[in-house]
Order: C-alpha cells, then structure tokens, then sequence
C-alpha cells in the first residue's frame, strides 16, 4: 500500500513543469490575474464607466428639477395673473343690471329703488362666492380691534368697550380682514 500523505494527489505528475516566461498557468488552487497592469486598466475602465453614469444620473436628476422649479414658477405666474378671473366673472351681472338699469329713460324713483335693492343683492352674493364676508357688528357687541376700528369714544350706559354705532362695514377676505369695521364705542365708567 502507498502512504496517502506522500502524494495528496495522485493524478497529478510528481515533478512541477517550469512555466515558460511570459506565461501563467492558472489551475483551480492558484487563480492569479495574467497581469496587474492589465488589471489596473480594467479597474480603472470600470470605475470610469461607473463614474460617467452617476454623472449622467446626477445631471438629469438636476434638469428634473429646474423643470420641477420652471413648472412651479409657471403655476404661480398664471395663479397670480389669473386669479382675479373668478371674481371678475361673478361682478358681470352686476355690470349688466347697473347698464340695464341705466338704459331706462322713463323710470319711476320705486322701480329705481326696487332695481339698485336687487342689484346690491346680486354684488353681495358675488361678494359671498368670493369668500368677501361683510364686518357688521351687532349695537352692544364687544369691541374686537382685530376686526374693528373705533372712530369715537362716547359716554353710554353700557358696558365700556361696547359697540354703541356702526359707522361703516368693514369686510373679511377669507378670513382675513380686508377693512375693518369703523365703530363709535363706550367709554370706560
């Protein structure tokens, strides 16, 4: 019997074959780049490559959003150039029964009366629609300077700091006060 530790393998041939110059073998144990020169270029090739697609990555990414920002920019130019169009739109009947109104040569002072009543009818509607919402305070309500304007101060029985005389309606603008109420008030006691 042959001692296994002698030759581990025994397919192979005892005696190693010199390799040749300017060849490697490569067997299974042994797997050895054929140079690294070669090796460093083919890195280097690689890692360009890799390098020239995030930059293709990053540019359209970057073109994404200026066309994202140019988008949003356009968007804000034509809400700003176009928002009074609702608004405009809903004061037009108001136009027109103001003209109709006008065109009538031959009206009594009642039917004057009666069409301007139902004019301003239609431009508070308008005004409703358009989220314009009139500051009329109640005679004995509190005084709100968020809302209100007080003109004048008056000696009253009520309460200080009440409402006693609504000068002028003020007006909110969703919910922001476009003009505030110009209001007479209490004096304090």
């Amino acid at each position: 019997m042959s001692d296994p530790t002698q030759n581990p393998h025994p397919a192979a041939p005892d005696a190693e074959q010199p390799a040749t110059p300017g060849t490697e073998t490569t067997t299974a144990d042994n797997a050895a780049p054929l140079d690294p020169l070669t090796a460093a270029q083919a890195e280097i090739a690689i890692l360009q490559a890799k390098t020239a697609e995030l930059q293709d990555q990053y540019v359209r990414g970057q073109a994404e959003v200026q066309n994202a920002r140019r988008r949003a920019d356009d968007e804000v130019s034509k809400a700003r150039k176009f928002a009074l169009e609702s608004f405009a739109d809903s004061l037009l009947p108001v136009v027109d029964s103001l003209e109709a109104g006008l065109a009538v040569q031959t009206a009594t002072p009642e039917q004057i009366r009666e069409g301007a009543e139902a004019t301003l009818r239609q431009l508070t509607s308008a005004l409703e629609r358009n989220k314009v919402i009139a500051i009329n305070p109640a005679t004995g309500a509190k005084f709100d300077p968020a809302q209100h304007q007080a003109i004048s101060v008056v000696p009253a029985e009520q309460e200080a700091n009440t409402i006693v005389a609504v000068l002028q309606k003020g007006y909110l603008i969703a919910e922001r006060v476009l003009r505030p109420a110009l209001v007479t008030v209490t004096a304090p006691k």
